[in-house]
Parts: structure tokens; C-alpha cells; sequence
């Protein structure tokens, strides 16, 4: 019987197991082409009769190593590495949707994502219906159409720190025959295993805590192996009819369930688009990984006295961290994240954007940064960052209003953090 290890022992030891004499250290495969005896070997690996290496642009055995640790870590069965949290967002959509498809979202979900959605996607003929990441389950099911392909959202939302109630919205899209995606960057699966309450595939921007340090973009994308493709496969033809691009296989059939999904992703996608993660930013996020279990503690350690610091504070209008026992979101974080959730808190400051830019401006150790969730603490205001291309009505929406400050607390002193933050406030 396998032993079962805890998240701990997966970050350090996960993903690779080196044999006898083997490097202790995930190697890193600085090749973009692999060499073979026979055009018959490599015949049999482009008709997915064989496993192996062709080409880095669609596998690499170093990238491949770090995502069985992160499939290991959020009890998946099998997961791959895309370039940056917007690839992996994009594969993980695309790869069950087409023109004419529709996608159920929160609206409390990155910028960046949220454009990727609305406005990209869009021209390519798939269509959005936005819901509050708080809604009634009658308001949840209301949003489904006959062409429903996906559900989308993110455990802890970036920036609005809402966060998602992760088995209702999961029992919405399975009574809709469709999956749910859930984009678990911020809790990471130290603090929260998606799949565990029903979330069938899980994104990752790898950028964030799991490199750790803002060495690398990249992301990963986990297949929990439990959505039964085939029992849909009238919503689904991408993965349970024959795909005339790729010998007419039928991945659903072939696969299975537990690896039709990334295996299309792989082989489909990826030939297509080529957003692969370089093995040189996979080997150091898995530097990274190895140290999150230890690195999160911290975060949340950070994160909680700084937010219970700012909302005693007569400048703060408002604090968004599901810490607190005044926050909305609470209740549904004790349920999904008993250990915290991530080390990042958003606050509006009494006097809007102005005050939030004068406030900014004096900060010593906090950086301004398009950047969230590493050791070095950083802050920026989304509305004229990373959500600047959304209008007042969807930062309104998206509960960002355009005074508000995301500071991801790193993994300095608290003390020293709140004094930086105290002292900047006195400039508003």
C-alpha cells in the first residue's frame, strides 16, 4: 500500500524520484530536440503509442518533473507547465471550449483573466456570463445555457481577496454536466486542495508563491482525473470524438478519463501555440517548491497582523483579508482554508486614488511592483495597473474600487512592515 505524505514532504521530495547514481537535483534538460534510433521509435511517440521526448515545445523531462510534484501536491492525477498563469488559464478553457461555447465565471477574478475571458475569448466566439463570487445557488444555476462548457473561478481572488465556495459552485457545474476550473495561485495547495471539494481542474500563475522569489513566469495546469468526459461527450467534442489533427485519435477513449485532458492539452494545444515554460524557469521554480510549505506559513503569518493592524487604523476605509472576522468571507475561508489563505491584503484608503498614490510613494520597504505573492514585499493600485483596461462599473463589480492598495506582504519582520506602512500613512 503507497504511503500517503503530507504536503511537506510532497514540496521537498515530490515529482522526482532519482534512481541509483541519478542526480540528486531535478536535472535541467536544456535541449530543444531528442535523439532517437529509428524514425520507427519516433513514429510511435507522435501516435501516442509511446511515452517519451520529441520536442521541448510540446514535453520536457525537467518541466514534466515539476508538474507530477504540483499534480502530487494538489492530489491530481496528472498536470503540465505552460509559460506564464494566463496560458494555463487559456489551455484549461480552450481545451473544452469553442466558438459557439459559454463559460459561467466569478466576476471577483484577476484582471487579467477577466479580459482573457470577456474580451479575447470573445472574438473567438465564446461567450461569458459574470457572477458574484458570493451568489445564491439559484442566482449560480440561473447563469448556466444549453451551451455551458466550463465554470471558472479562483479560490482567493486577486485583488479583491473574495473567495470562492468552492463545493457550490461545483455542484452547479457537475448538475450542468460541465467542469469546474478553479485558479488556486494565491492559497497555493499548501492552504487549499480545490480538487478535494469537487474542483475537477486547477490553475496555477507559478510566478506567484510557488517560484516564491520573482525568478520565473510560468503556470501549471492539474487534472484531477474525476470528470467523466465520455458521459458528456455531446458537450465535449474536442476530447470524445476523433481529432482529424492528430490521426483521428479520440483522447476520451484512449485515455480515459484520468489523462484525455492534459494529453489533448499537450499534443493539441501546445503543438499549436508553443507556450511552454523554459526548463531553466521550470528547474528554478522548483527550487521554489521546495521551500512553500515553510515560506506560506509566513506569508499568512505577515498577512494577518498587517491586516489586523490596518483595520484598526482611522485612514483605512476599508480591509479585505478573509482573516478577519469582519470580512464577508470568513465564515467560507475557516471552511476552505483553516491554515490562512495567502499573505496578501487589500485596503482602501479614506481619500481615493490620490490618497492611495501619496501613500505609496513613501513606502521604504514595501515596492511598487506588478508583481504579487514572493518573499520581497510589494504593493501597486490595480486600477491603474493591472485592472486598468476594466471600466469603473467592472472594477465596481469586480469589488475593486480605484482607491484600493494590494499589498502582498513578504517575508520580512511584521514589524518592520507595519512601521513602513504606518509611516506612509501619515503622508495622506
Amino acid at each position: 500500500m503507497a504511503v500517503e505524505f503530507g504536503q511537506g514532504t510532497k514540496c521537498v521530495q515530490g515529482g522526482y524520484r532519482p534512481g541509483n547514481g541519478e542526480p540528486r537535483q531535478v536535472p535541467i534538460v536544456q535541449s530543444t530536440t531528442f535523439k532517437y534510433e529509428s524514425s520507427e521509435a519516433m513514429g510511435r511517440l507522435f501516435d501516442l503509442e509511446d511515452s517519451g521526448y520529441f520536442y521541448t515545445r510540446l514535453q520536457n523531462p525537467t518541466n514534466d518533473a515539476v508538474a507530477a510534484k504540483i499534480a502530487e501536491l494538489e492530489g491530481g492525477c496528472a498536470a503540465m507547465l505552460t509559460s506564464s498563469g494566463q496560458a494555463a488559464n487559456f489551455f484549461a478553457l480552450f481545451n473544452i471550449c469553442e466558438c459557439g461555447s459559454h463559460i459561467v465565471a466569478s466576476s471577483s477574478i484577476y484582471g487579467g483573466t477577466f479580459n482573457l475571458i470577456a474580451v479575447t475569448m470573445a472574438k473567438m466566439g465564446i461567450e461569458v456570463t459574470f457572477v458574484s463570487p458570493d451568489c445564491s445557488e439559484e442566482e449560480l444555476n440561473g447563469a448556466f445555457k444549453e451551451n455551458t462548457r466550463a465554470v471558472f473561478g479562483e479560490t482567493i481572488a486577486n485583488p479583491a481577496l473574495t473567495v470562492l465556495d468552492i463545493e457550490l459552485f461545483a455542484k452547479a457545474a457537475h448538475a450542468h454536466g460541465v467542469p469546474l476550473i478553479v485558479d488556486n495561485t494565491f492559497p497555493t495547495p499548501v492552504n487549499c486542495q480545490p480538487i478535494k471539494w469537487g474542483a475537477d481542474i486547477v490553475t496555477h500563475s507559478t510566478t506567484k508563491y510557488m517560484d516564491g522569489h520573482g525568478a520565473g513566469v510560468g503556470g501549471a495546469i492539474v487534472d484531477s482525473g474525476h470528470f467523466d468526459w465520455m458521459a458528456h461527450k455531446d458537450k465535449f467534442p474536442g476530447l470524445c470524438q476523433p481529432d482529424d489533427s492528430y490521426h483521428g485519435i479520440v483522447y476520451a477513449e484512449k485515455f480515459g478519463k484520468e489523462g484525455a485532458f492534459i494529453t489533448k492539452a499537450t499534443s493539441q494545444l501546445m503543438r499549436d501555440f508553443g507556450s511552454i515554460q523554459s526548463p531553466q524557469n521550470a528547474f528554478l521554480l522548483n527550487m521554489g517548491l521546495e521551500s512553500l510549505h515553510v515560506r506560506m506559513a509566513r506569508h499568512v503569518e505577515n498577512g494577518q497582523a498587517m491586516a489586523e493592524f490596518l483595520e484598526k487604523h482611522p485612514k483605512i476605509e476599508k480591509v479585505s483579508y478573509s482573516g478577519l472576522k469582519s470580512d464577508p468571507f470568513y465564515e467560507v475561508a475557516q471552511k476552505y482554508l483553516p491554515q490562512g489563505g495567502c499573505g496578501v491584503v487589500s485596503f482602501e484608503i479614506k481619500g481615493g486614488r490620490k490618497a492611495a498614490e501619496a501613500f505609496m510613494k513613501e513606502l521604504k520597504i514595501a515596492a511598487i511592483e506588478t508583481h504579487v505573492a514572493d518573499a520581497r514585499t510589494c504593493c501597486l493600485n490595480p486600477a491603474t495597473s493591472t485592472h486598468r483596461q476594466m471600466t469603473d462599473e467592472q472594477l465596481a463589480a469586480a469589488g475593486i474600487p480605484a482607491g484600493l492598495v494590494r499589498l502582498s506582504c513578504g517575508l520580512e519582520d511584521a514589524a518592520d512592515l507595519i512601521a513602513d506602512v504606518e509611516n506612509a500613512l501619515k503622508a495622506v
